[in-house]
């Protein structure tokens, strides 16, 4: 039984805000946010992504919802310090 990792991300939109997702592909769900109105978020509505800025991976879903609550969580400041290595949220 092959078991699929799930990744909580961070795409910055043109206006340089960040939105944190979870996912089991990556590259795919970036393209979503990019092109796809139905499959991409709301929040790329005022600003268009730009890049993926973070990722991690995770052995299941539990765990990659469970950092990605704890990162919606953080202020900008905090998460610019978790794009940039310098500090990682207590799950």
């Amino acid at each position: 039984m092959k078991v699929t990792p799930w990744f909580v991300y961070i795409i910055q939109n043109e206006k340089g805000h960040y939105y944190t997702g979870i996912t089991t592909d990556v590259e795919r769900r970036f393209q979503e946010h990019s092109g796809n109105k139905k499959k991409g978020a709301k929040f790329f509505r005022s600003g268009a992504p730009v890049a993926m800025v973070f990722t991690k991976k995770f052995p299941n879903r539990s765990q990659a919802s469970k950092f990605e609550c704890s990162v919606k969580k953080l202020s900008r400041q905090e998460k610019i310090l978790l794009i940039t290595n310098k500090r990682m949220p207590a799950c």
